[in-house]
């Protein structure tokens, strides 16, 4: 997965389908004092083909992918056109994902060519980890993140100091990998103990076992509260909720009523000399510019810039660019 150099999703597996829920409600009163961060947008970040992972070829609702050996077609309402390659390619897929094509349906996997394992081996820029055949047509990584992992990478390796990250509604952890192979202290949080399971055993797949992780089975908005009663600070905060789900004790997470709510309490857990905050929504019935509003008001008065636009995985077939993720992200400087 390999993001283009110059121009700077998603649906949830079984875990993010009952997601992280909380307290937070929408904020009231005034947004903070101070003056809005600069901006730059929109920005389109793009994932190009390589080694590792490539969309192959989409549309007609559909897209196939190449994850490492093995070809997958899955449902992609966002693949409006038609197919570029001819069908004879599509049926060389190894897997194909049939059943509910609801956004957070379950369904199952047809293997017309030869019956695979559940789990296989997979690879993100040296990093080692599982790919696994879910029922909610998941695989265990989101490949349009890797230009926001890319970006984290370069912020922990040029702050020349201990930086600390908090990876919020985490999955299967991968965005926790790589800040702590580039170095970072990570605190990786998910309501589901099934995907965080999953992300220590990417954990040790990956030869990272030595590296300071914390793997924390909670409720993120409750988790976030705790955080800024006791005046813990992260240099770098990783957002990347669901848009609908219910918590582990049946809280209802709603993202445009809770999210807010979250925003601003993740400014109050911000270190002194904060690096970044990443916000990433799948691709819902929404405008970026209205969670670049979002996060450009709840960071008032600290300076920096909020930059925001679409996360797209570029087509090897013909050049076309699927966009799978609205971000908003602010960077210190």
């Amino acid at each position: 997965m390999k993001p283009s150099r110059d121009r700077n999703r998603h649906q949830r597996q079984e875990a993010r389908d009952r997601p992280d829920a909380g307290s937070a409600m929408r904020p009231s009163g005034r947004r903070p004092a101070g003056p809005l961060p600069d901006e730059r947008l929109p920005v389109i970040l793009e994932v190009l083909p390589d080694e590792d992972y490539a969309l192959l070829d989409s549309g007609s609702g559909r897209k196939l992918e190449q994850y490492g050996p093995y070809r997958i077609i899955r449902p992609e309402g966002q693949a409006i056109w038609r197919p570029a390659w001819d069908e004879a390619e599509w049926e060389k897929a190894d897997a194909i994902f049939t059943g509910d094509t609801d956004e957070e349906g379950m369904g199952r996997w047809r293997f017309p060519r030869v019956a695979l394992g559940e789990t296989w081996p997979m690879r993100y820029g040296g990093i080692a980890y599982l790919g696994r055949f879910t029922s909610f047509r998941h695989v265990g990584v989101f490949p349009e993140q890797a230009s926001h992992w890319a970006h984290m990478r370069g912020l922990i390796e040029d702050a020349r100091r201990p930086v600390k990250v908090l990876n919020l509604f985490g999955y299967t952890g991968l965005a926790s990998l790589v800040a702590a192979e580039a170095g970072a202290q990570v605190t990786h949080v998910d309501a589901s103990k099934k995907a965080v399971g999953w992300a220590r055993e990417n954990q040790e797949v990956a030869g990272l076992s030595d590296r300071p992780i914390r793997w924390i089975v909670e409720d993120a908005v409750k988790f976030a509260e705790r955080e800024a009663r006791r005046g813990n600070g992260y240099d770098i905060i990783l957002l990347d909720p669901p848009a609908y789900g219910r918590g582990p004790k049946g809280e209802v997470w709603q993202l445009f009523e809770h999210l807010p709510g979250l925003v601003e309490t993740c400014r109050t857990i911000l270190s002194p000399r904060p690096l970044a905050i990443v916000l990433t929504v799948y691709s819902i019935r929404a405008s970026f510019f209205a969670f670049h509003t979002l996060l450009r008001d709840a960071l008032a008065g600290m300076g920096g810039r909020v930059e925001s636009g679409e996360l797209v995985i570029r087509e090897r077939s013909g050049g076309r660019a699927l966009s799978t993720s609205l971000f908003a992200r602010w960077v210190a400087k």
